[in-house]
């Protein structure tokens, strides 16, 4: 078998594989034997029609494209194996370029290849500071509101007023028409807090409740508001709207008051100096995982600069699928689906997926590939205790989800694959924690690399079950296996001369 390889633009390889007349005969005989079973030729039990039988009853055509399915099948693998190609997925054949002997051209896309450089120097300052008094009383006032009791009051609207009411929202289109925008931007019994401060997540724009005050119930005011640029529903950004807000109740609040009594109510704590020490910590936490995404955005951003990352189109759009998934499931929560969103984006699924889909896909892509290579290169590894407090962890939050383990179908098998899908799940976020540790170390001065050690043959043998369970999910994510063969993509069969 002769091979030639070229690695062209894009991190493809196109290989094209000479195969010995042989195999090629053999496997005629085999596609033969296949169409005999399946079909029925006169005179003769199924399977038992002599090759030229076959060859007049079906033509050669027919046998040599079979045939070609059963020779790909028997020598891919091998293919990879002598060009030395490591896939990113299943390649495809391009083309049959002969058949005598057989020439055959593959296009498979490659796997990712990262050189980081010297990432050991990159230095970012980590500045995180406490939240002072102001964002600890914002939080148990928003506890308060949530243990308060309301009445419903025949007055006009006040500030601290718990309001029930309809809006009806239109944006105009291009043309200055009406466009149905009514999941974004309408609602009927719509309840909203008039709150001392406007919250940057309140809908359907930041001081809307505001307007409602010295409105009574069964009264209306026409609201415009225009978006800006950078808000955080993408189909708004930068575009006016007028709504249609009629008050349905209005309900006084009463909050409770702020004692002890309150403090065991919520069940945070049996004082209120354990309430506030409760809140604190958890507003702490709030504050520094905000911090936190913003810091190991820009600090990748920074490693990236000076990184060499390599991948195929293919793997790019395999992520941008995921994104598309997931942008798909939080629509679905809002009783939405893709085709409607793009109609209300004024846009195909085409259109968006270049625009916005694959910008986001290679931000996702190219922080995996860094932080998979932070892995491999600082050797980062967690232990059995650690992988079952993180599976522990990740199975609660499932369940507060709504899903029972014990409730899946398809029984015992079925919920094994859910357990091993948590179980890479689990090892795959710690592995992510400890090499964000790691790069904040090194950002910050204070990681000590491990000593470079002489690589040991057995080492796959003797790692923890977290590292081989995270590789598992990594090779299933990117499609990429030593034994894979190509789509069921072939161009028609050419002669040689």
């Amino acid at each position: 078998m002769k091979i030639e390889k070229k690695i062209e633009d894009g991190h493809e390889a196109k290989v094209v594989v000479e195969v010995e007349q042989e195999k090629m005969e053999a496997a005629k005989r085999k596609a033969a034997r296949q169409l005999a079973e399946r079909g029925k030729i006169a005179g003769f039990r199924p399977g038992k029609a002599p090759y030229p039988v076959v060859v007049r009853q079906y033509g050669e055509a027919a046998i040599a494209e079979q045939a070609i399915d059963f020779l790909v099948d028997e020598i891919y693998p091998q293919v990879l194996e002598q060009a030395g190609i490591k896939p990113a997925a299943a390649g495809s054949l391009e083309s049959v370029d002969a058949l005598e002997p057989p020439k055959l051209t593959f296009r498979v896309p490659l796997a990712p290849e990262v050189d980081l450089g010297d990432f050991h120097k990159v230095r970012m300052p980590y500045e995180w500071a406490a939240p002072g008094q102001a964002e600890v009383d914002a939080a148990i006032e928003d506890l308060r509101q949530m243990y308060s009791t309301t009445e419903t009051v025949e007055r006009e609207v006040q500030p601290g007023d718990y309001v029930v009411v309809d809006v009806k929202g239109e944006l105009p289109d291009e043309k200055g028409g009406a466009e149905d925008r009514s999941a974004a931007v309408s609602r009927e019994g719509f309840a909203t807090l008039l709150r001392a401060e406007d919250r940057e997540d309140e809908w359907p724009f930041r001081g809307f409740a505001r307007e409602l005050t010295g409105l009574n119930a069964g009264e209306s005011k026409s609201i415009k508001h225009k978006y800006e640029k950078t808000d955080a529903d993408e189909a708004l950004r930068g575009r006016a709207a007028t709504f249609e807000a009629t008050v349905k109740t209005v309900r006084a609040v009463t909050l409770p008051e702020l004692n002890d009594e309150f403090a065991k109510m919520t069940g945070a704590g049996e004082t209120l100096d354990a309430l506030r020490q409760a809140i604190t910590k958890d507003v702490e936490a709030r504050s520094q995982a905000d911090y936190d995404d913003k810091y190991f955005v820009d600090l990748i951003e920074k490693i990236k600069e000076h990184a060499i990352l390599k991948y195929a189109q293919h793997t790019l759009e395999h992520e941008s699928e995921h994104v598309l998934e997931d942008l798909q499931q939080r629509l679905a929560r809002q009783g939405m689906d893709l085709p409607t969103y793009f109609k209300m984006r004024n846009t195909t699924q085409e259109q968006f997926t270049e625009e916005e889909v694959l910008p986001v896909a290679q931000k996702r892509l190219e922080r995996s590939l860094i932080l998979d290579e932070i892995v491999r290169r600082e050797k980062i590894e967690v232990d059995d205790t650690a992988l079952d407090s993180e599976f522990n962890r990740t199975v609660s939050e499932l369940q507060m989800q709504g899903m029972d383990m014990g409730k899946i179908r398809g029984g015992r098998q079925a919920q094994q694959r859910v357990a091993e899908a948590v179980a890479m799940e689990s090892a795959s976020r710690l592995l992510t924690r400890r090499a964000l540790d790691v790069l904040k170390g090194i950002a910050t001065g204070e990681y000590t690399p491990r000593p470079v050690e002489k690589e040991n043959a057995q080492a796959g043998k003797d790692a923890p079950k977290a590292k081989k369970k995270a590789a598992a999910k990594s090779a299933a994510k990117s499609g990429a296996s030593p034994k894979n063969k190509p789509a069921a993509k072939k161009s028609p069969a050419k002669k040689s001369a």
